[in-house]
């Protein structure tokens, strides 16, 4: 999907208020997430190299659930560098 942001996927689909862009610059895949219900997310967070959300997931699977790990946000199901690849190709 595309609108005037770029490239987009639903990463939770049960929730329409987050997208989550994408764009693929020299061959490195970047995510930005946008959230209907909070409109700073967009201004604070920019564009984020998937090598970077690739640490983050390693901090993320060694982290208990009192400390944001498992029971918390799961990376892993919103920042998926195949789902992007796919919504790239597809809009070439």
């Amino acid at each position: 999907m595309q609108d005037d942001k770029g490239l987009f996927y639903y990463p939770f689909p049960q929730n329409k208020h987050v997208r989550m862009y994408v764009k693929e610059e020299q061959g490195t895949l970047w995510f930005r997430m946008w959230n209907a219900n909070d409109a700073k997310l967009w201004e604070d967070h920019g564009w984020v190299p998937y090598g970077a959300v690739k640490r983050a997931k390693e901090l993320f699977k060694k982290k208990g659930p009192s400390q944001g790990g498992p029971q918390a946000f799961d990376p892993d199901k919103a920042y998926d560098p195949e789902v992007a690849r796919l919504i790239i190709k597809e809009g070439k």
